[in-house]
């Protein structure tokens, strides 16, 4: 979700700075990078965001909340 975010920013950054297909390329080329890492959140990071870690169940993921479905490290 965040890198969708990060992602999109870039995009209408560089837009608006008139950096043209050429500049927005590069943008894109440099985030894409980071766009296939995973996502990870504490345990208190998915309490804060109003969700409950499953962290005994497989995968270990935040379930509900502002990081639902995102992976508790």
């Amino acid at each position: 979700m965040r890198t969708r975010r990060i992602f999109a920013a870039v995009i209408t950054t560089a837009a608006f700075a008139g950096l043209g297909l050429t500049g927005a390329a590069t943008a894109t080329a440099a985030t894409a990078a980071t766009q296939g890492a995973p996502s990870y959140v504490t345990p208190s990071e998915c309490r804060q965001g109003g969700g409950t870690p499953a962290i005994n169940e497989a995968g270990n993921y935040c379930k509900g909340g502002t990081h639902n479905g995102e992976q508790v490290d």
